[in-house]
């Protein structure tokens, strides 16, 4: 490790070169304040595996813009599952619901969007946890022509348990939707449980559905000087297309075994990282090697090359955190975790990172060399925190309760700084959601927070606009 220890570090003990920009892209990082807009006074609230329905950030999409209109779903507190639209930079939204309330109190039932864009309908897909789930679309050419369309009710098809007939899966979690540079329209999904679950896909093209089958694998052994354990589940940090068309995923392995550390509640290690160039038919390591096939011969913790930080279980190591990729097709991340010299263990999941987690930021250069730096910001939290760049290839992460810090591409991302800090201003119940799709279309870094309540008492439910360096 170079640098300071407990400030910056470097993956594999190398001292890095920061690559050359051109001057042009000497504008680093900067926050302007758009204002807020309400979506919800009185938005569904209840904290369950400590966080809220409404706002986690693995959603892919929460919020969603497409065609000069942004859409935002949710649960509103008579739990009906409610979409919005407003044109972009407006200042009210309209919003409907679409025929389905929310089964059971359980913050992973979250509400995802995805349009395809070929036909214009906006996706849903809601309300599962290792269970079966809700899928909704709308009529074809609402998102295409939004003036020509009412925003009303009857513009949404019925709730379906499966898509359009095709059955994935009666234990699916964590939808994600994303756009295969083809134009068809991608859904992740885990099939099985926590500790026992393998990453899938579906597509949405010419109008139809067809589920493409699991690429992550629960089998292998993982092994530590603790313990033994025979089965897990890769948790994704993101799926992000660059502009090259590869895909590139980062993710955890979360163990079945407790057996693996000598801490409670933590099973979570290594930063993993895999990518695709035939749109996740195919999956290679950094290297290039071939380590999985879609519905095949499927990605595991054998697999040669994955590992690109390795950590073991004992430092709870958050799954599901965040990842981008910037204008030059370079993968990054932002991981959390405590680092070791608060200790060799952390004693419990929870308390353990409120009281000395570390947000990091993993990323790899044109030369294949991987980095690591430590964000100087205790979370003070026990969740996750969203990366994005603006089009400079700034860098920002959106940390709980409201809080950006960012680092410029000029200085190789290792000069973070804290830009603004919402804590009391907002009063942010913790994670937060950003829309992703906004940022290449104007700029702005629009993040869907909701306040703090306290037992089951709804609270208001915002979007929060920055404008970012163009």
């Amino acid at each position: 490790m170079t640098g300071t220890p407990d400030r910056r570090t470097l993956l594999r003990g190398a001292v890095a070169t920061a690559e050359r920009l051109p001057a042009q892209a000497a504008p680093g990082p900067s926050l302007t304040a758009l204002g807020s807009t309400l979506l919800d006074p009185t938005a569904l609230y209840f904290v369950s595996y400590d966080g809220l329905v409404n706002n986690n950030a693995f959603q892919k999409n929460a919020l969603l813009t497409h065609q000069g209109y942004q859409y935002a779903v949710w649960y509103a507190g008579d739990r009906n599952a409610t979409v919005a639209r407003r044109p972009l930079n407006a200042g009210s939204w309209e919003a409907v619901t679409v025929g389905h309330r929310l089964r059971v109190d359980d913050s992973h039932n979250v509400i995802c969007a995805g349009v395809s864009p070929a036909d214009g309908r906006l996706h849903l897909v809601m309300d599962a946890h290792s269970s079966g789930y809700t899928y909704v679309k709308s009529v074809a050419g609402l998102l295409t022509s939004p003036e020509s369309h009412p925003w009303r009710a009857d513009r949404f098809e019925a709730p379906q348990d499966s898509l359009d007939g095709v059955r994935l899966t009666t234990a699916f979690t964590y939808p994600q939707f994303l756009v295969s540079p083809s134009g068809a329209l991608q859904l992740s999904y885990r099939r099985g449980v926590s500790g026992n679950g393998e990453a899938a896909l579906a597509e949405y093209a010419e109008g139809r559905w067809r589920d493409l089958g699991a690429w992550s694998s629960a089998a292998g052994t993982y092994r530590t000087a603790h313990g033994t354990s025979a089965a897990r589940s890769l948790y994704l940090h993101g799926l992000d297309y660059g502009p090259d068309g590869v895909l590139h995923v980062f993710g955890t392995w979360r163990e079945q075994s407790g057996a693996v550390t000598r801490g409670a509640d933590l099973t979570n290690h290594d930063t993993v990282y895999v990518r695709s160039t035939d749109r996740g038919r195919t999956w290679r390591n950094a290297a290039g090697g071939v380590v999985g096939t879609t519905g095949g011969s499927p990605v595991s913790v054998s697999s040669p090359g994955l590992v690109v930080d390795p950590l073991g279980p004992d430092h709870a190591l958050m799954n599901q955190e965040s990842q981008a990729v910037d204008s030059a097709g370079r993968p990054h991340a932002l991981i959390s975790h405590v680092p070791g010299r608060f200790g060799p263990c952390v004693p419990r999941y929870v308390a353990g990172r409120i009281a000395h987690a570390r947000p990091f930021h993993v990323w790899r250069d044109q030369a294949g060399e991987w980095h690591k730096t430590e964000l100087p910001f205790p979370l003070e939290s026990s969740q996750r925190s969203p990366l994005a760049f603006d089009a400079y290839d700034n860098a920002y992460a959106v940390l709980p309760y409201g809080r950006i810090a960012a680092a410029s591409a000029a200085g190789a991302w290792r000069d973070w700084t804290m830009l603004y800090d919402g804590r009391a201003e907002l009063n942010a119940f913790g994670e937060v959601v950003i829309d992703q799709t906004r940022l290449a279309v104007d700029g702005v870094l629009s993040i869907l927070y909701q306040e703090r309540s306290s037992g089951t008492t709804p609270s208001p439910l915002r979007v929060l606009d920055f404008a970012l360096p163009r």
